[in-house]
């Protein structure tokens, strides 16, 4: 992951200002946030910020727009066509590669905690997982497994990737605004994304030993 980020702020700060936006390309981002929500090793939110780091520099003031529209679009597609697939497995006895790559993903204690938050929260907590790092695919896959559907998933992670996408977007213009040159901006913002996606995971760490000291504890 992080070569390929390296290579997207090589391009960027070797290309001039007038054509960095043409080297993005709103195809290339479409393509890739949706790649990245159907297969979740993308890091689709440092995309997004760099695209809008590219964007905040260009004279149009539609860029920025365009950018948000095209993200949002993407990951509510790929969002749907994975849980579309998903549904298929749970429909099937047999199961199927896409249900089992989801279950892979998720601890039984993770899935357990966002089936609970399912029952109480609803839609809010399909838009805090697209904003939580790592928090998709458990309540994606508990949202399978209540047989939750198609169409109701989908009013619901609308709003979740609107949300996800004006907060990476949101980055990028920060980026982009405290540095001059956009390779400068695209270095701050997969920075701080890196660091919010990488938060989640310490936390668990942390967290684990702590746990374990707990349950022994308590017996």
């Amino acid at each position: 992951m992080i070569h390929g980020l390296t290579g997207v702020v090589t391009a960027v700060r070797e290309l001039p200002p007038e054509s960095t936006q043409q080297a993005v390309g709103y195809p290339s981002l479409f393509l890739l946030v949706a790649l990245g929500a159907l297969v979740p090793v993308v890091p689709t939110g440092a995309i997004v910020s760099s695209a809008a780091v590219v964007a905040f520099h260009q004279t149009s003031p539609m860029a920025l727009l365009f950018v948000f529209l095209v993200a949002a679009f993407a990951a509510l597609l790929g969002d749907t066509a994975l849980y579309w697939l998903g549904q298929r497995g749970v429909r099937s006895r047999n199961g199927s590669r896409w249900l089992a790559a989801l279950r892979g993903r998720v601890t039984p204690d993770r899935l357990a905690h966002a089936q609970e938050r399912l029952d109480t929260h609803q839609v809010s907590v399909l838009v805090l997982s697209r904003l939580v790092p790592a928090g998709r695919i458990p309540v994606m896959l508990a949202c399978l497994l209540s047989e939750m559907p198609l169409r109701r998933f989908v009013r619901g992670d609308l709003a979740a990737c609107l949300a996800w996408a004006a907060t990476y977007q949101l980055i990028g213009i920060l980026g982009g605004s405290l540095f001059p040159e956009p390779w400068q901006g695209v270095v701050a913002a997969v920075g701080l994304t890196v660091l919010i996606s990488a938060v989640p995971g310490l936390w668990r760490r942390l967290r684990g030993p702590r746990a374990k000291v707990g349950g022994v504890s308590e017996q």
